[in-house]
């Protein structure tokens, strides 16, 4: 629903208590102005520069009160007070906010805040309803392209991916994406577009906007976990969209490099959430900020979402030695899990699932939970001519790599690139995790069997009883009879 219909609702319905939430507090003001316009209500506007009204005085109390006696009989008033966030804080003005919401009431006059964050004292929220101004939509992207582009040649034959690419950006960020685009290369195009995205979603420090090269196939193996994704994201369905899923593996088995390559297999961006850069030292504020970060993921679907070791982030929930911080994220992120309705594609990995909590992994949050575990020799061996490739390397022999993972076959390749040595020799700097974090492998994988699909072979993992930790992958296929 727009701002103008549920903003006209609320008046009409005398809620004279209104805190609209906008990143664009000027189109939000507009909007409202037009609103007014065409129900023939007053509107007043007040901020910390201007005053009420552009000329009245810059105090937000004398704005308060000079909304008594203001409004004409049978008619409605909005007060619009623009960053009003910033003076809720004293008792003396959760006072007069709570005087004029309730004198509104008889006179039909309402307080409008307008903010980009929803900061609300407590004394108040019983008397505020917050109203969302939504980022533009495609079809606004699309006019506010075809305003800067008003020559033949300006726009792409197919408008799709350069929409696509706007996506989650204000209507002042696509004008100026736009037109940059249009400088820079006569036309506008999409690749200039996700560059600029990429440097606005750095500066929220917790989104980050992928742009590697990685494609399914520069990684081995994973067959089962590829086909299952690619099969997902591909489903026309209208009613069973995808979710996403789980990696639980050992550490460098490529659950990263998997997300990362998803995105660019499936045609749409790959967001990183770090949870870590959404951490504040205001109580609330890194649960607003998640929430801000989840905002914005929705407006850019299509996309894929990828957190990376998440049980770092959330496995403080339920401890409380955080003051709660972690577990108000963690219901949070439950939350638009479970209820939300946009394109996005969310993939997280674990090396520890113990640390999680665990209605985290429960079914309908993703689609599947995988377990990657150690490549086998037919999987190693691809891994080993990838980066032999990407590395330069000539020497064809191989040093003896049973229980390595990805990780440690790059490392070995990038050891032997920049030393100059023979692959056996680099690989005598190479321990592999399969020795020194045996144990924690060998937990991995029990609470992995029977619980998790496999992500090389269809089927269930299952761990063999004789099988040790340096072996290949540890998987019975299950009978398809």
């Amino acid at each position: 629903m727009s701002l103008s219909n549920s903003l006209g609702e609320h008046v009409r319905a005398c809620f004279t208590g209104l805190y609209v939430h906008s990143h664009e507090p000027d189109e939000a003001l507009a909007e409202i102005r037009r609103l007014c316009q065409a129900e023939n209500w007053n509107v007043l506007t007040w901020d910390a520069v201007s005053g009420l009204g552009g000329e009245g005085s810059a105090d937000p109390l004398a704005a308060l009160a000079g909304l008594r006696g203001c409004n004409e009989p049978d008619s409605s008033l909005l007060l619009v007070l623009q960053g009003f966030h910033h003076f809720l804080g004293s008792p003396e003005m959760q006072q007069a906010v709570f005087s004029a919401i309730l004198d509104g009431k008889r006179n039909r006059a309402f307080v409008v805040v307008l903010s980009p964050v929803v900061r609300i004292p407590v004394e108040l929220q019983k008397h505020f309803v917050v109203l969302e101004h939504a980022l533009p939509s495609r079809p606004e992207l699309e006019e506010i392209a075809r305003s800067i582009g008003t020559e033949e040649g300006d726009l792409p034959p197919d408008i799709g991916p350069l929409l696509d690419a706007s996506a989650g950006l204000t209507r002042y960020e696509a004008e100026g994406a736009f037109s940059l685009s249009l400088v820079r290369h006569g036309r506008i195009e999409p690749k200039p577009v996700w560059q600029l995205k990429a440097q606005m979603l750095k500066a929220t420090g917790a989104l980050e906007l992928y742009d590697g090269p990685e494609r399914f196939a520069d990684l081995g193996g994973l067959e089962s976990l590829k086909a299952f994704c690619s099969r997902s994201l591909s489903s026309a369905s209208a009613l069973a969209r995808p979710r996403g899923v789980m990696l639980l593996g050992v550490p460098g088995s490529g659950k990263s490099a998997f997300a990362k390559a998803l995105g660019n297999e499936t045609g749409r961006p790959t967001l990183a959430l770090d949870l870590g850069g959404l951490m504040g030292s205001l109580v609330g504020q890194t649960e607003e900020a998640l929430r801000r970060a989840l905002r914005t993921i929705d407006a850019m679907a299509p996309c894929v979402v990828f957190v990376d070791e998440i049980e770092k982030g959330l496995s403080g929930a339920g401890a409380g030695n955080d003051g709660g911080v972690a577990t108000r994220m963690f219901g949070t992120l439950l939350t638009w899990l479970n209820d939300h309705t946009s394109d996005v594609y969310f993939v997280c990995t674990s090396n520890d699932i113990s640390r999680l909590p665990p209605e985290f992994a429960r079914a309908e949050r993703f689609d599947a939970i995988y377990f990657v575990d150690l490549p086998g020799e037919a999987e190693r061996k691809v891994i080993w001519d990838l980066y032999r490739q990407r590395f330069a390397i000539e020497d064809s022999e191989l040093p003896s790599d049973n229980g390595w993972t990805g990780a440690e076959i790059k490392a070995c390749c990038r050891l032997a690139a920049m030393f100059g040595c023979s692959l056996a020799e680099a690989a005598l700097n190479v321990v592999p995790v399969s020795r020194t974090a045996a144990d924690k492998i060998a937990t991995l994988r029990e609470w992995a069997d029977g619980r998790c699909l496999d992500a090389q072979q269809p089927g269930v993992f299952q761990r063999s009883d004789v099988a040790s930790v340096s072996q290949a992958r540890n998987v019975i296929r299950p009978s398809m009879n």
